[in-house]
C-alpha cells in the first residue's frame, strides 16, 4: 500500500494536477485544469472558489474517480489516486451539486444500499443515526421522491457520510436551501470532525463556515488566503493588479515574464462578442433544470424523461466550462 509518512498531516494534496479533454470536431484540445498545486491540512475547513469553468468541478470529479486526469499527482489522505484509487475514494466523500436521487427507494433503503458499495458491516452501519442529525429520521421510510429539494440535498449529505470518510468535499450545497435546512447543514458541517471542502459562492454561508479559502484567480492560478469569503474579497488581486502581489497570499508566482500576447484576430473577435451571451445562455439553461431537478415529482412523473434531463443536465455543464475556458483564453488577449 502506498501512502507516505510525509504527508501525515495533510488531508489533501495535488500536485501539477492537470485536465485536457481531446479535440472534438473543429474544436481544439480545451485545458480544463491548469496545473494546480495545493495540500490542506488535516481538520481544514476551506471553500474552493473560482468562476464557472475554471475548473472546479473537474478537480473535484479527479479526486472522486469519475474524471480520468492528463497529468500530475493528487493524493487523499496519504493515499495516491492512482496507486491507492480504492484507499483513496473510501478516504473521501462528496456531495454533488446535482440532485441525483433514486425515486423508487427510501432514505433508509438509499443510505443502507451506499454503506454496502464501500463495504461498510451491518453492525457498524450509523443509518439512523446519520439521518437523525440531518433531521431525516421521520423520512427514513418515505419514498425519496416525496421529498422536498432541501431533504433532498441533506440526504445526498447523509450518502456521504455513510462510510465516514475523514474528508468532506460539497459542491453548491446551499442551492435552493430553505432556512432550517441551511441551519441544519451548517450545524451538521460545523460539527464534523475531519476535514472540510466547500465549493461555493454563499459569502454568509462561507463566512460562517470556513477558516480559510483556495480561489481560482484571474490567471487562473490556485491560492491560499487565509479566513472566510469577506477576507478573501479583501485579500483577492484586483483584475488590473497582477496576483503576485496579493497579501495573504502564501505560495507567490515564481512565473518569468512573458511577451505580450497577440491581438485577437477578426474571426476571434466575433467569437469572443458572441461566447458572453452563450455562456449567460447556458447559465440560464442549467438553472432552469437545476430548478425541474428539485421538484418532488421530477424522477416520479416521468423517469424515462428525467434520466434524459439528468444526462442533458451533465453535457450543458461541460459544454458550459469549455466555453468559459475559450471565453478567458480569449479576454486575456483581449485586454
Amino acid at each position: 500500500m502506498h501512502r507516505s509518512s510525509a504527508v501525515s498531516n495533510v488531508a489533501l494534496s495535488a500536485r501539477n494536477l492537470q485536465k485536457t479533454y481531446k479535440a472534438s470536431g473543429n474544436q481544439p484540445p480545451k485545458q480544463a485544469l491548469k496545473g494546480i498545486d495545493l495540500e490542506v491540512p488535516r481538520g481544514s475547513i476551506f471553500g474552493l472558489l473560482g468562476p464557472n469553468g475554471a475548473g472546479k468541478s473537474t478537480f473535484i470529479n479527479i479526486l472522486a474517480g469519475l474524471v480520468n486526469k492528463t497529468q500530475g499527482e493528487a493524493a487523499i489522505w496519504g493515499f495516491d489516486i492512482d496507486q491507492n484509487p480504492r484507499q483513496a475514494r473510501a478516504s473521501i466523500g462528496i456531495v454533488p451539486q446535482e440532485l441525483s436521487i433514486d425515486p423508487f427507494f427510501t432514505p433508509g433503503e438509499i443510505m443502507d444500499i451506499q454503506a454496502g458499495l464501500y463495504g461498510v458491516p451491518r453492525k457498524q452501519r450509523r443509518t439512523m443515526e446519520i439521518l437523525e442529525a440531518l433531521g431525516l429520521a421521520d423520512k427514513a421510510d418515505a419514498y425519496s421522491r416525496t421529498l422536498s429539494g432541501g431533504m433532498r440535498r441533506r440526504l445526498l449529505v447523509a450518502k456521504a457520510l455513510v462510510h465516514n470518510p475523514p474528508v468532506l468535499v460539497l459542491d453548491e450545497p446551499t442551492n435552493d436551501l430553505d432556512l432550517e435546512t441551511l441551519d441544519i447543514l451548517r450545524d451538521t458541517l460545523l460539527g464534523f470532525k475531519g476535514t472540510l471542502i466547500l465549493i461555493s459562492h454563499d459569502r454568509d454561508f462561507l463566512d460562517s463556515v470556513v477558516t480559510g479559502i483556495w480561489s481560482f484567480d484571474p490567471d487562473q492560478k490556485l491560492r491560499e488566503y487565509v479566513g472566510g469569503y469577506s477576507d478573501w474579497i479583501r485579500q483577492r488581486p484586483k483584475a488590473s493588479e497582477p496576483a503576485e502581489h496579493a497579501t495573504a497570499e502564501k505560495t507567490v508566482s515564481q512565473d518569468v515574464k512573458q511577451q505580450p500576447p497577440k491581438k485577437l484576430a477578426f474571426h476571434e473577435k466575433r467569437e469572443y462578442d458572441a461566447l458572453g451571451a452563450e455562456i449567460e445562455r447556458l447559465e440560464i439553461e442549467i438553472k432552469a433544470l437545476e430548478d425541474a431537478m428539485a421538484a418532488p415529482d421530477f424522477f416520479q412523473s416521468n423517469p424515462e424523461h428525467a434520466a434524459s434531463e439528468s444526462t442533458r443536465y451533465q453535457s450543458l455543464q461541460t459544454e458550459l466550462e469549455l466555453k468559459f475556458l475559450r471565453f478567458m483564453e480569449l479576454d486575456e488577449r483581449a485586454n
